[in-house]
């Protein structure tokens, strides 16, 4: 069950990304599940997943992820992301300034520099689905290697059918081969898994030293 809180198109639905508001949604989400469970148990309940937005600051995120880590929430995951509220300059349709949430290829490099984020800054503890431009297997494998378990599709089937499932299975099987992976999950974060070794030593070297 996915809970979204990052649509552009509802007024006022990005503002429950706020630390407080999310809270208490989780909340009552979290109380509708228990009492679902108590009225049947045979009842399977599904994993709760969050849908945000890829043009979060990164205090928005952080309070963000301190919610998802709190196991009373029961929160499985996140989806990055949403469509975008932001107008790159690359854009030249007439209807460019139109409000509303942009997707497609114009979305891709923010949907995955937002995977990159949260997976550093959980330090890979916390497992993302990737939506955002995907329209190839190397859009798939991008966002694999920042920090994605799965990946979503959408605009891509639209104009390109659902074939393009099957070339994009078979294209990331050659992918994987060519970096030496056996398995998918084994190129999960490779990209920002230096960074955050890196980051890693640098806090224990400070603490070392009593900074």
């Amino acid at each position: 069950m996915v809970i979204n809180v990052s649509s552009p198109n509802t007024p006022g639905l990005r503002d429950l990304q706020q630390k407080t508001e999310l809270q208490k949604l989780m909340k009552h989400v979290s109380w509708r599940y228990h009492m679902r469970a108590k009225e049947s148990r045979n009842w399977e309940s599904p994993a709760l997943l969050l849908k945000i937005a890829p043009d979060l600051t990164d205090e928005y995120l952080d309070d963000i992820l301190e919610v998802v880590k709190d196991e009373k929430y029961g929160i499985a995951g996140l989806i990055v992301s949403n469509t975008t509220i932001s107008r790159p300059d690359s854009l030249v349709s007439k209807d460019k300034t139109e409000r509303g949430g942009l997707s497609g290829v114009p979305l891709k490099d923010k949907s995955t520099e937002m995977i990159r984020k949260v997976y550093i800054k959980s330090g890979g503890k916390v497992p993302i689905i990737g939506v955002g431009g995907v329209s190839s297997a190397e859009d798939v494998y991008e966002k694999i290697k920042a920090g994605a378990s799965l990946v979503q599709l959408y605009t891509g089937v639209v104009y390109n059918g659902t074939g393009l499932i099957r070339r994009m299975k078979r294209d990331l099987v050659y992918l994987l081969k060519r970096d030496g992976y056996v398995f998918l999950e084994d190129a999960v974060g490779s990209d920002v898994k230096d960074i955050m070794a890196s980051f890693e030593e640098n806090s224990s070297e400070h603490s070392v030293n009593g900074e």
